[in-house]
């Protein structure tokens, strides 16, 4: 078998014709990117790039320091309500009667004592009587008819509420009027 010789369908297909050569090499600078608008192209995705990987950098930079702050203000209400009940009995301890002075200015002292340091800590004391109740704040445990204070004040506490921030650590257990 001899092979078989493909033939050209077109003469021009084979050749460039000089009008075609011609017609090439005057396309407008336009339409060929040149080999600095290519270098630029690559130089302006790389500092997109850049960019975004900077953004991404402060985001993830402050999202780590909203969660630090967080577990920080956590560990600070949980530490404050293990010296909850310490508060509480020396509370108690400057309710009951003494014909102790030196007794009872001790206890005071420890007492003021413990109110500062927990202030400094920010932490707040909350629930007074007289105050309006927020159920966000307050567990009321009683309800009575009183025509001398508002609807929804609080007559009596039982409990004080402690707070770190925005952070209830306990909440005041209150006896609310009307």
């Amino acid at each position: 078998m001899a092979k078989k010789e493909k033939k050209p369908t077109s003469p021009a297909a084979e050749e460039p014709t000089p009008e075609t050569a011609e017609e090439q090499t005057q396309m407008p600078q336009e339409e060929q990117p040149s080999e600095l608008d290519q270098i630029k192209a690559e130089l302006e995705a790389e500092h997109e790039n850049y960019l975004r990987l900077a953004a991404e950098y402060d985001n993830f930079r402050k999202r780590s320091q909203k969660e630090r702050d967080a577990l920080y203000t956590e560990i600070k209400a949980e530490t404050v309500g293990k010296f909850l009940p310490v508060f509480d009995n020396l509370h108690r301890a400057l309710e009951q009667e003494t014909a102790d002075e030196a007794y009872k200015k001790g206890v005071e002292m420890t007492m003021t004592g413990l109110r500062e340091i927990m202030k400094n800590l920010g932490v707040v004391e909350y629930g007074e009587a007289g105050e309006p109740f927020d159920p966000e704040k307050h567990n009321a445990v009683m309800h009575c008819e009183d025509d001398s204070l508002g609807e929804n004040t609080i007559a009596e506490v039982f409990q004080k509420g402690f707070a770190v921030g925005e952070k209830v650590v306990r909440f005041a257990m209150v006896k609310v009027a009307n």
